[in-house]
């Protein structure tokens, strides 16, 4: 989890940091063009929308597609359709499955916290050999082509947490 941190938090450190030189003495710049929400329909979906136009059902396949790609009966074809950036995934993914405790690793959803119209918060119980090895875990659903899908940054985490500190590309 503190890799995945990390990985939040570098971006926003070096977005952050002054290249000027000059302390940060001047005025941090200001946005050039504002949004209007005029010519735009009512029925448009809004960039600041906190959840999908029908959470209920999208919360049903956040569940089913998080603990469809935990689970170890199902294909890796199928484990792939619900990986965010699947294809490119296919190491990293085949790396995870393919460890012995990979396929011994289930999942159920308890939680899903809608933080945009395309991107949650999982909270989810992950376990071994049926017995539960994380209660609490944490991860992130994004909505790609239409479907919610385990976000690449919870396989990397997941990947980095088992001692694989070099989990391949994409992570």
């Amino acid at each position: 989890m503190a890799a995945a941190a990390v990985l939040l938090v570098a971006p926003a450190a070096v977005a952050c940091g002054d290249d000027s030189g000059g302390g940060g003495e001047s005025d941090p710049p200001k946005p050039s063009a504002e949004k209007s929400t005029q010519d735009v329909p009512s029925d448009a979906p809004s960039d600041d929308a906190t959840a999908p136009a029908d959470p209920a059902a999208a919360e049903k396949e956040v569940k089913e597609n998080f603990e469809k790609f935990f689970d170890p009966a199902v294909s890796m074809k199928e484990k792939e359709a619900v990986l965010e950036n699947g294809p490119k995934m296919r190491a990293v993914l085949k790396s995870f499955s393919g460890d012995e405790r990979g396929e011994q690793v289930s999942a159920e959803v308890n939680k899903v916290e809608f933080t945009s119209a395309t991107e949650a918060d999982v909270t989810y119980a992950l376990t071994l050999k049926g017995a539960t090895a994380l209660p609490s875990a944490s991860g992130t659903s994004v909505n790609e082509d239409d479907t919610w899908k385990v976000s690449v940054k919870t396989l990397c985490a997941l990947v980095k947490l088992s001692g694989n500190a070099s989990p391949g590309p994409g992570c």
